[in-house]
């Protein structure tokens, strides 16, 4: 995988969302860099890494992250993980276990995205499996309009959105490869975290939008109940994005977690 680094120290593994790339976590990067050893790597089928890197699924790109800590020697590791992100890191966990890792964060992230009847705490416009077939089959076909509603999916629903930062993220979506995202998209949507939950033994964080266009706070609240002890942190003028649209407030809850690990 191709990886974005910056700084010494303490270890923070920052893993971004799906159609995006590492360098989404530019202001992370740059700021957190001063202080500690942060790494964005782009994930499967993403950015530089592209579908030339690991198979293109969550499984195997939690797997390519187990490996780069093992290759680094990196322990104790703040896993950092941003919607999609969050699901590698659960898969992570789950598959690799803690002894590399010193705590959790997960950013605007449910366990399980898509809503039946027995689950309505995923996407908030009740995606269900067959409108989210229909969606994977349309990718390749009609990809701007995809990079058009992720593009509004990143920012707070009711409040004026940094178009600069609009359209820096709009033309770094386009650039994806319309087929992989289609792949990484349907192994998303088949991933069902809720059990993993409990099982983590170690510091969590989690924060999510306050604004978000995708996910309600009730689910946020059923994480912090599931989890071991876990922390909520709001952004409250965020909506999917708080680490691009509320970077210094992110930056400032991101450093003070991994400074108490």
């Amino acid at each position: 995988m191709h990886v974005r680094e910056r700084g010494a120290g303490a270890a923070i593994l920052l893993l971004h969302g799906w159609g995006c790339h590492g360098g989404f976590f530019h202001r992370q990067l740059d700021a957190l860099g001063r202080d500690f050893h942060v790494l964005a790597p782009d994930l499967p089928g993403h950015g530089l890494t592209g579908t030339a890197g690991p198979p293109l699924s969550i499984e195997a790109a939690a797997d390519a992250c187990a490996d780069l800590l093992a290759a680094r020697g990196l322990h104790d590791v703040l896993l950092v993980g941003w919607s999609m992100g969050a699901g590698v890191a659960w898969s992570m966990l789950a598959r690799h276990g803690l002894a590399r890792i010193a705590g959790l964060v997960t950013v605007d992230m449910s366990p399980r995205v898509l809503n039946d009847a027995s689950w309505q705490l995923g996407l908030r416009d009740g995606l269900d499996l067959t409108r989210s077939d229909a969606a994977a089959a349309a990718m390749p076909g009609a990809w701007p309009v995809f990079t058009d509603r992720i593009v509004q999916s990143l920012f707070a629903e009711d409040l004026p959105r940094d178009e600069a930062i609009a359209e820096w993220a709009k033309g770094e979506i386009a650039l994806c490869d319309p087929n992989a995202m289609s792949t990484m998209w349907r192994s998303l949507v088949g991933q069902d975290f809720r059990a993993v939950l409990p099982c983590i033994a170690c510091p969590t964080l989690i924060a999510y939008g306050g604004r978000s266009f995708l996910y309600g706070a009730c689910v946020f609240s059923w994480m912090v109940a599931q989890s071991r002890g876990a922390r909520l942190v709001r952004f409250e003028c965020s909506g999917h994005a708080p680490h691009l649209t509320e970077p210094g407030a992110f930056n400032a809850a991101l450093g003070t977690f991994r400074r108490e690990l």
